[in-house]
C-alpha cells in the first residue's frame, strides 16, 4: 500500500488507483512518523519570525503555511521576538524536527548564520535577507525608496526627512541606500532622523518632532507601522497629514489601506515572496546537493501604492 499512495510509488496506474479507491473508502490516512523513519523526512518544515505582532511577519508566515500545505508539508512556527539569542535557540530547536528552515529577516549576523552548524545541516532559504552561502528570496527595496522620493518630488517636495530602522538590519540599510540615492542625485534634500525601533513608538517617541523641527514637507518612514506612529504623532501635535505634512511608509500590509488617511507606501510581496521561499526550498530537499553550486538568489520587484497620506505642496 505504501508504495502505490506514494507519489514516488512504482507500482502500476491501475493497481496505484485501486488502492487510493480503497484507502479513500476506509478513511486511511499515512502515517508520517512512521514514513520518516524510512525516508529520513519528517513532513515538517520550519520557519522563523522575528516579530508575529508586526503583521508584516504574520503575513509572511501565512504565506509560507499556505504553500507548504499545498506541497503535504506541516510548518513549526517560532518567534525570536527581534532577539538573537532567542533566534539562535529557535534555530536549534527547530533544525532536528523539520527538513527545512525558512529563516525570515533573521538578526544574527552572516557569518553568525554561516558558522552555524544546524544551518549547515537543514536546507535553508532565507526569506527578506541576502547572504552569500544561502538560497534566499529578497525584494528590491532600493528601487522601492527611490520610488517613494521619486513620487515626493513629483509632488512639489524638495525637503523630505527619513527615519531609519535599527542599523544592524539588512532591510533598514537596503531602504537608505534607495533614499540616499535620490539625494545623491541631487533633486531633493533629505533630512536623516536617525535609526529608530521598528514599532509604532518609534514613529511617536522624538522622531516625529525631529521631523517637525527640521523643516522638512515630507516623511519617508522605515515601515508602515513607524509611519503610523508618525502621523500619530504630528495629528497630536495638530499638524494635518497630508495637507501640512506627507508621509510614506513601506511594506503595504492589509491594515495600510485602511487607516485615516490612508497610507501611501512601498509595496514589499509578502505572501508572494513567501510561497517562492517554500518552492525553492521544497527545489532544495528534492535535488541533489552540487559541490561549489551558487545558492539562488531571487530579487522580486515592489510597486509604490499611492494612497491618501501624500499630496502637492500648497
Amino acid at each position: 500500500m505504501s508504495r502505490a499512495l506514494a507519489p514516488e510509488g512504482t507500482v502500476s496506474v491501475v493497481t496505484r488507483e485501486r488502492v487510493r479507491a480503497a484507502a479513500e473508502r476506509l478513511g486511511y490516512q499515512p502515517n508520517r512518523a512512521a514514513r520518516g523513519l524510512i525516508t529520513g523526512r519528517t513532513g515538517h518544515l520550519g520557519v522563523i519570525v522575528p516579530d508575529l505582532l508586526n503583521p508584516f511577519f504574520a503575513e509572511c508566515c501565512k504565506g509560507v503555511q499556505s504553500r507548504a500545505r499545498g506541497l503535504g508539508y506541516s510548518v513549526f512556527v517560532s518567534d525570536a521576538e527581534r532577539d538573537e539569542a532567542l533566534e539562535l535557540d529557535a534555530i536549534r530547536t527547530l533544525a532536528p524536527q523539520v527538513d527545512g528552515i525558512v529563516l525570515v529577516s533573521p538578526h544574527l549576523s552572516g557569518e553568525e548564520l554561516r558558522s552555524l552548524d544546524e544551518l549547515a545541516a537543514k536546507p535553508t532559504v532565507l526569506l527578506h535577507r541576502r547572504e552569500p552561502g544561502f538560497a534566499s528570496v529578497t525584494a528590491d527595496l532600493m528601487a522601492g525608496m527611490t520610488d517613494a522620493v521619486a513620487h515626493l518630488h513629483a509632488l512639489g517636495h524638495r525637503k523630505i526627512a527619513y527615519v531609519g530602522g535599527p542599523r544592524s538590519s539588512w532591510t533598514a540599510r537596503e531602504r537608505a541606500a534607495g533614499v540616499e540615492a535620490m539625494a545623491e542625485s541631487g533633486q531633493v534634500e533629505i533630512v536623516h532622523v536617525g535609526s529608530v525601533a521598528p514599532q509604532f513608538d518609534g514613529g511617536v517617541t522624538g522622531a516625529a518632532d525631529v521631523v517637525l523641527a527640521s523643516g522638512a514637507s515630507a516623511v519617508v518612514a522605515f515601515n508602515d507601522i513607524v509611519a503610523f506612529g508618525l502621523i500619530s504623532r504630528f495629528t497630536a501635535r495638530g499638524v494635518r497629514v497630508p495637507d501640512e505634512m506627507s508621509v510614506v511608509g513601506c511594506d503595504d500590509f492589509a491594515l495600510s489601506g485602511m487607516a485615516a488617511p490612508p497610507l501611501t507606501t512601498v509595496s514589499v510581496p509578502k505572501a508572494y515572496a513567501a510561497r517562492a521561499a517554500v518552492d525553492l526550498l521544497s527545489r532544495i530537499l528534492g535535488t541533489p546537493a552540487v559541490e561549489g553550486a551558487e545558492p539562488m538568489q531571487r530579487v522580486l520587484e515592489t510597486h509604490l501604492v499611492v494612497r491618501g497620506s501624500t499630496a502637492a505642496v500648497e
